[in-house]
């Protein structure tokens, strides 16, 4: 018998709906829990998909409460207010936190052993509050971090080079927001490091690689000024980081996790490269950066602190 593997997620907005669909679709989930304080929403939700089993096999997803998530492995968190145009990530700050002071306590009380991951902005700040309201393990509150971030930079990147995203290893890492740094100095293409190296033909451009840094930390803003939301790219994002804690998979991942020393930094979340399973974030693999992308991850964290020094939990 097929393992049911239950997920729920709380919040159907944009981003809820990108995930649930694309974890619907990849058929990552046989159950799926849609959770909203506008509960119609949720069940309408709920039916547009139940209606598509018969291309993906039998598929549960209806709208529930929090005491339904009891048998969750999983819980996304997407709910919160959203970003509006022009507004930065961390301005949505004492917004969210307020929020999020209720879903922890329901989330402690019905799926104390679920491993949570939040998407909600700005979410290192908001992954870091969840750890403070929460009962449960810290490696079981996971960030989507800088995730989104890095498969931004390498699509930049392939583009550059015309080659396939996947054959291009570079991280974003720090805040998921204006203070994100690009490890450049790990960057490579298929094992050619892109500083200092022509690849295909096309020399190394400094200039060009500060634009692509520009062009990955204003990529939201730019979207949201298009269409008023981001959610395809991030939905993909929950569904890929889901199916690696199912699958147990180990991979190393840039997620947002406390940090406690690394870098010399402690007490905060942010993204680094971290090991996910089955049990959620596992070991951190801090890759060798140089003095100045050092020095640059940790002003990432000073910002963060001080947003969250302003923040009374």
């Amino acid at each position: 018998m097929l393992q049911k593997r239950t997920i729920g997620i709380i919040g159907t907005g944009q981003v809820g709906m990108a995930t649930a669909y694309a974890l619907f679709q990849q058929r990552i989930a046989n159950e799926l829990i849609l959770i909203d304080i506008d509960d119609q929403r949720a069940q309408g939700e709920a039916m547009d998909l139940m209606h598509a089993q018969g291309y993906v096999g039998r598929r549960r997803v209806w709208a529930g409460e929090y005491a339904d998530l009891a048998n969750a492995q999983t819980v996304i968190v997407t709910a919160g207010v959203g970003q509006q145009p022009g507004e930065d990530r961390l301005s949505l700050l004492n917004r969210n936190a307020a929020v999020f002071k209720q879903i922890a306590e329901q989330l402690d009380r019905h799926a104390p052993n679920a491993i949570l991951l939040i998407a909600s902005n700005p979410v290192d700040i908001l992954t870091y509050v969840m750890q403070e309201l929460s009962d449960r393990p810290d490696e079981k509150i996971i960030g989507t971090g800088t995730m989104l971030d890095t498969t931004r930079l390498r699509t930049l990147l392939a583009e550059h080079y015309e080659v396939d995203p996947r054959s291009v290893h570079a991280l974003i890492l720090g805040e998921h927001g204006d203070t994100e740094i690009a490890a450049w100095s790990r960057a490579n293409i298929g094992g050619t490091p892109i500083r200092h190296h022509t690849i295909l033909g096309k020399a190394y451009d400094p200039a060009f690689l500060d634009e692509v840094l520009r062009q990955v930390r204003s990529a939201a803003y730019e979207i949201i000024h298009r269409k008023g939301y981001t959610n395809w790219a991030i939905g993909l994002v929950l569904s890929h980081l889901i199916r690696t804690i199912q699958e147990d998979q180990g991979s190393v991942l840039p997620i947002s996790v406390r940090l406690h020393g690394e870098y010399g930094i402690n007490d905060i979340c942010l993204s680094i490269p971290v090991a996910v399973g089955i049990h959620g974030a596992g070991g951190r693999v801090p890759i060798p950066l140089d003095e100045d992308e050092v020095r640059a991850l940790q002003a990432s964290a000073d910002t963060l602190k001080h947003f969250l020094n302003s923040l009374s939990l």
